[in-house]
């Protein structure tokens, strides 16, 4: 297994002490937003497995002229000072769309990093207990992002393992931490490694072939970028069939629709998207996947130039692991086993570009149908990460 079972060094415990000054100021400037969206860089200094996203795009997601999601979300950002050097971070989002559709009420916290200063912690918090007192709410809950498509879950498994571009990364004591102050694990969900096989079992081949015929089904493959764009609103209607049913499933506006193509599709690679199309090539199933971007980040530490970007390319063209994205398929062809057939066809793809390893994105870990996806592929639950809720 080609992971490295060195554990991650813990971050130096800050005794705090009466002498100690711990202060929170909210994030105003844009050289205040700067140091918020840079400030993991410094915590996770050296640390093998956290990978740093692009400076530029976190900077945009919180551009109120950007995001489309402060279209209906309100946020607020921290910095936490001890002794005047910045201890931690944190941003509030109150989702009014989720609120208005689904009646949910609560402050979202996420963008949350902290030394293992359980006080710096809680001066944190205290800022997202008074937005919920200020808005009439009773419930917070992280970390999580201003919508579905944005990292959530704090890791508890796998610390020693790569982080990928979609996963949040943590130390152990943030765990810690939220038990101490009173927080209760709200949701949870499993990442699982996969070794690719170089043969697919028999009678996978043969359902999908089984289902083709019968469903009259083919699978799409795209030979520019643009003729995957071309696709775009019917993936994010997919999207929205799918997970609808989800109590906390919030669909998207025309406006996120088109920020998420902007921000997506120059980073997908072509070759990695499966779609399934019926006889009159309306999509009813679609998955993405993409190389590995974990290294390439890692090198590029955050920035696109000068070498980021080549990094990325090399990545791109030249990797023995991917990570799967998203699925989604129609509730019509839901439970009729379309998704052998875009396995079959993601593993055919596999061995022609040399990939030897599959991590797949978080799953709810009561989501036992996406679970049996990969029940014959030996799959290795390698991660885990929880969301904490505090009712005040």
């Amino acid at each position: 297994m080609p992971f490295s079972v060195m554990i991650p060094k813990r971050q130096t415990k800050i005794k705090s002490d009466a002498m100690s000054q711990i202060e929170v100021k909210e994030v105003i400037t844009k050289s205040e937003l700067k140091n918020f969206v840079t400030y993991p860089a410094v915590l996770y200094k050296d640390n093998p497995y956290y990978v740093p996203p692009l400076i530029s795009e976190e900077m945009d997601i919180f551009d109120e002229n950007k995001n489309p999601a402060f279209e209906f979300s309100i946020c607020k950002k921290y910095l936490a000072y001890k002794d005047g050097q910045i201890a931690g971070r944190i941003a509030l989002i109150i989702n009014r769309k989720e609120e208005k559709e689904l009646g949910i009420k609560k402050v979202r916290f996420g963008w949350f990093d902290v030394i293992d200063d359980i006080k710096v912690t809680r001066a944190l918090l205290e800022k997202a207990r008074i937005m919920a007192r200020e808005n009439n709410f009773h419930r917070i809950e992280g970390p999580v992002g201003f919508t579905n498509l944005d990292k959530a879950g704090m890791l508890s498994k796998g610390y020693d393992k790569l982080a990928t571009m979609i996963g949040l990364y943590n130390f152990p004591y943030y765990h810690e931490h939220f038990k101490e102050l009173g927080f209760s694990k709200a949701n949870e969900w499993v990442e699982f490694y996969i070794e690719v096989v170089s043969t697919l079992p028999e009678k996978v081949i043969r359902f999908s072939e089984l289902l083709k015929e019968k469903y009259k089904l083919k699978s799409l493959r795209f030979k520019t970028k643009k003729e995957l764009a071309h696709y775009a609103d019917e993936i994010f209607q997919l999207l929205d069939d799918t997970y609808k049913v989800l109590n906390t499933y919030v669909p998207f506006s025309e406006k996120q629709i088109s920020y998420y193509k902007d921000k997506y599709i120059p980073f997908i690679n072509k070759d990695y998207v499966i779609c399934i199309a019926d006889e009159n090539d309306k999509l009813v199933g679609f998955a993405i996947t993409m190389p590995s971007y974990s290294r390439a980040l890692q090198k590029a530490g955050g920035k696109l130039f000068p070498w980021g970007w080549f990094h990325l390319m090399r990545s791109s063209r030249h990797n023995e692991w991917a990570n799967f994205y998203l699925i989604g398929i129609h509730p019509d062809y839901q439970r009729k086993g379309i998704t052998a057939i875009v396995l079959k066809e993601f593993f055919d793809l596999f061995t022609s570009k040399g990939i030897k390893y599959l991590e797949t994105n978080p799953e709810l870990e009561d989501n036992k149908n996406i679970q049996l996806l990969w029940k014959d592929y030996n799959p290795v639950n390698h991660k885990r990460r929880i969301t904490y809720f505090k009712e005040i």
